[in-house]
Parts: C-alpha cells; sequence; structure tokens
C-alpha cells in the first residue's frame, strides 16, 4: 500500500470516501506541475525543488508548499496558500461558497474545515484547485515573502 492509500485508510471509515474525492478533485483539476506527498499526517501537493530550488523560506529543504488535506479529530481541513495570499481568489471562492453549499463558511486565513464529509462542495473545491499553476504560485509567494 502506498503512502496516500495508508494515510486514506487510517483516516475515520465515514471520512475516507470523502477524503478519496478530495484527492480525485486536487489529481484531475490542478494544474501540472505540483508534487503529491504525504507527511506528518497530511496530504500535501507542493513545488518540487526541480521547479522552485528555493524551497520554503521557512525550511529550505522543504518544497514550497501549496495545498495540504488533514482529517483532524473534528473535521477535515483543507489548507490552500492561494487563498491566504491572492484577494481576489479568495473573494471569488467566498462569494461562490453560498451557490453550492447551505451551511456557513468555516475558514480561517487558508484553512476551510468540513465538519460533514457529505456536503463537501467537490466542484467548487475542482474550480479553485484548477485557478492557479505552480508558477502563478511562485510569483504571488516571492511577491508576498519579505526576506
Amino acid at each position: 500500500m502506498d503512502a496516500v492509500q495508508n494515510w486514506i485508510s487510517n483516516a475515520p471509515a465515514e471520512r475516507q470516501e470523502a477524503l478519496v474525492k478530495l484527492r480525485e478533485a486536487l489529481i484531475n483539476r490542478l494544474p501540472s506541475g505540483y508534487q503529491e506527498s504525504v507527511s506528518g499526517g497530511f496530504l500535501h501537493y507542493t513545488v518540487p525543488h526541480a521547479t522552485y530550488p528555493a524551497g520554503y523560506h521557512c525550511d529550505p529543504k522543504q518544497p514550497l508548499p501549496f495545498i495540504s488535506v488533514a482529517s483532524q479529530k473534528n473535521f477535515i481541513a483543507l489548507y490552500h496558500m492561494g487563498l491566504y495570499a491572492n484577494e481576489t481568489l479568495y473573494a471569488w471562492f467566498t462569494a461562490e461558497w453560498p451557490k453550492h453549499v447551505k451551511t456557513k463558511l468555516d475558514m480561517g486565513k487558508s484553512c476551510i474545515r468540513f465538519k460533514k464529509p457529505e456536503a463537501i462542495p467537490f466542484e467548487l473545491l475542482g474550480d479553485l484547485f484548477s485557478r492557479m499553476t505552480p508558477s502563478d504560485w511562485i510569483a504571488l509567494y516571492e511577491a508576498n515573502l519579505k526576506r
């Protein structure tokens, strides 16, 4: 069993189907160039060092993070760094949310929390995933990075 399948199978049974669908949306809709991995209990999509040798400024040995997914104690968490860094993308997403989901958006700066796996708006998330290429993310990251 590979690391991703192991990560999914270790999640609570009632979340596994949603995690599979979320991963499928990521794989099918993320622009090419992101790399999938599992570490620290998270499923990660990063810009690899081959594309961005500088890596993550907090730890340059790590690839540049973009999206991470976690099965937390009470919810599934989706961390999307582009939402945190791009006000236009954030405004689009928060305006679209009520068109797809009846419940209020439960979101921090980059973290979207899903307490009910059956209510995850996979179509909306797929649209979100498709909106930023690795080169777009690198440019935004560097523009916001204060060295």
